[in-house]
């Protein structure tokens, strides 16, 4: 190593060390000689020396005072008017008024200056011990003697702006860190937040909802505490989130949770667990005022509108209730399922109810049985043990029947048929609708294409569950069938409910369009049910519109039904839509309804339900 140190090659590498050095330093000595020095001299012939000698140096960010008081408005000006801070202050001790060890000692006590390095500058005297002592003990950071020389002052000076710089950068990363120190706690409390609550509403989501759940067991089992739980579900959501669009329906959700925070907290905690649904943990309260809170809170749900573009809707709500009590052997999340269990009842005996969850509770016993049909259900997809019936609609102009309705049946172990009133609402209930609802539309389809395709060809009226259009399979299963088949579109008509189709506008209308599209027909079914039946009828595209039964049973004896189901055929013949009357159970209702002018008619007398489906006649 010494030997390559002699070689050209290492003394040009030893050069440039040394270059880069000698640069370095220049540069740091350039940013030292741009810092701010205040001279303080009450003589001005002793300033003009200073400046002078700093000058030649190469310092020119200088400012002069002839004061202690006239120094220290120069940094407070610095401080206020946005000016670079004085880096160093070269001061007499001797001045009148306020002398040097005064200025520098208010330099220390101020928290902004006290790292302002203060070199003190005196005569040579007999006392200058003292002096030094009195200087150091009031913060000097050195002291000089006159008279000042060039050779001492720019040193001293130079070493003093290099311990501010030094401060600074230090004070700077101390800063720095402090600032990253609490940002990251800022983000960790973010994150400590978001971990707890709804990103929509700011309310407490399902997860801290839980954890509350689990205290309020603790409390029942240690401290003999009750607690309630309410679960709030919004009855008419789907409708406006459905119409309006789901920046509408956030809206309306954020409206909610302020209602339910305004009317709520502080003592109950408010979450949000679903869609639109929510939630209210009370701790230490009983049964009593749970039920009567959870009243106040269903009366305020009714009342309250919702309001967007002039629309107003009612919105109302279900909410069941569970009681937690000493003594309860339970879990929170048993605790949620209860209060949804009570909260599904409430919605089912009318919705905007109240339903206190008990485990001898027939409402909730029927719900538990009901759960049991799932298996039941899933069995029925897997093996096949569903079965379509078909039930004819008569052509009161032929009086032919070239057109059924298919009506799901399931067969049980004992080879007996259970109607879908029985497994349906469990099925809507627990997701299993669309796979229903596709098993109809295959079977449906693959009975028309092994019928007689003689004219005039049979139809088939296809029920679909007020789901189905929420299925994006349904469409390619339709279109997919149809083309494996060969069967024209036009024989088929699918049936939805009035009520399925107000819940679901955008996706009925849309679906409807896409279906007809394929040929196939759309008939309202239960048309009359609604309130707003008449309303929404134009912006159908459907072709038949049947007739609600509980219109048609008292037909003969009820002028009401007679006026109702007249203006109901004269409005689909304004339409141009064909009319439909159900439950025809004798010679005499079939009587009117052709001097109506209805077009089809269906019911026992009819025909009931049967597995034979007979050729167009």
């Amino acid at each position: 190593m010494p030997q390559q140190a002699n070689t050209p090659e290492g003394n040009t590498g030893q050069r440039a060390k040394r270059a880069g050095l000698l640069g370095s330093s220049a540069a740091k000595f350039e940013s030292l000689q741009q810092m701010r020095v205040l001279v303080v001299d009450d003589i001005d012939d002793n300033v003009d020396l200073l400046k002078s000698l700093l000058r030649r140096s190469g310092f020119t960010n200088l400012v002069t005072a002839h004061s202690g008081k006239e120094a220290l408005v120069l940094l407070q000006e610095c401080r206020s008017e946005g000016l670079s801070a004085v880096d160093a202050v070269l001061t007499d001790i001797m001045m009148p008024g306020m002398s040097g060890h005064e200025l520098c000692r208010i330099i220390r006590a101020t928290e902004e200056w006290e790292d302002i390095p203060v070199i003190m500058i005196t005569a040579n005297s007999a006392w200058q011990e003292e002096v030094v002592r009195h200087s150091y003990e009031a913060g000097a950071t050195d002291i000089m003697f006159k008279p000042v020389r060039k050779v001492d002052l720019v040193p001293r000076v130079i070493s003093a702006l290099a311990l501010k710089q030094e401060r600074d950068l230090r004070k700077n990363k101390e800063r720095q860190l402090e600032a990253e120190l609490a940002e990251r706690r800022i983000m960790e409390a973010r994150l400590q937040h978001l971990v707890g609550h709804d990103d929509l509403t700011g309310l407490c989501n399902r997860r801290r909802l839980e954890q509350q759940l689990e205290v309020a067991v603790f409390r029942a089992r240690k401290q003999q505490q009750h607690s309630a739980l309410l679960y709030i579900d919004l009855d008419q959501f789907k409708l406006i989130n459905d119409s309006e669009g789901h920046i509408t329906g956030d809206r309306l959700l954020v409206d909610v949770g302020n209602l339910l925070r305004r009317q709520c907290s502080p003592r109950g905690l408010v979450a949000r667990i679903s869609a639109d649904e929510f939630a209210v943990l009370y701790m230490d309260i009983s049964e009593h005022d749970a039920l009567e809170t959870a009243d106040a809170l269903r009366k305020s749900m009714d009342t309250f509108r919702f309001v967007t573009d002039n629309r107003h809707y009612h919105i109302g709500a279900s909410i069941g209730v569970s009681v937690v009590r000493p003594g309860d052997i339970c879990s929170g999340s048993e605790i949620l399922a209860r209060a949804d269990e009570a909260c599904f009842v409430a919605k089912t005996n009318g919705r905007n109810m109240v339903h206190l969850f008990s485990a001898e509770d027939q409402a909730m016993a029927t719900l538990r049985n009901a759960i049991q049909w799932v298996p039941r259900i899933r069995e029925a997809l897997a093996n096949n043990k569903f079965k379509l019936v078909f039930q004819p609609v008569l052509d009161l102009r032929t009086n032919t029947v070239s057109r059924y309705e298919t009506l799901i049946r399931m067969t049980a172990d004992d080879g007996s048929l259970i109607s879908p009133g029985q497994f349906i609402p469990v099925a809507e209930h627990m997701g299993l609708i669309h796979d229903i609802d596709s098993w109809v539309v295959s079977s449906s389809i693959d009975v028309l294409s092994k019928t007689d395709r003689s004219s005039p060809p049979l139809g088939l009226n296809i029920n679909l569950s007020g789901h189905a259009f929420q299925d994006r399979k349904l469409l390619p299963l339709v279109k997919r069938k149809l083309e494996e088949t060969g069967v024209d579109g036009g024989r088929i008509t699918f049936e939805i409910t009035e009520t399925a189709a107000m819940s679901n506008l955008s996706q009925t209308r849309d679906m409807i369009t896409r279906l007809r599209q394929l040929g196939c027909r759309f008939a309202l079914d239960d048309f009359g049910s609604g309130f707003s039946s008449f309303s929404y009828l134009k912006e159908f595209p459907v072709d038949d519109l049947k007739i609600d039964g509980s219109f048609i049973t008292n037909l003969i004896n009820d002028p009401v039904d007679q006026t109702l189901v007249k203006s109901i055929i004269a409005i689909a013949r304004t339409l141009n839509k064909r009319v439909v009357a159900e439950f025809v159970e004798n010679a005499e209702v079939l009587r009117v309804l052709k001097d109506y002018g209805a077009d089809y008619a269906q019911g026992y007398f009819i025909g009931r339900p049967s597995d034979t489906l007979l050729p167009a006649q």
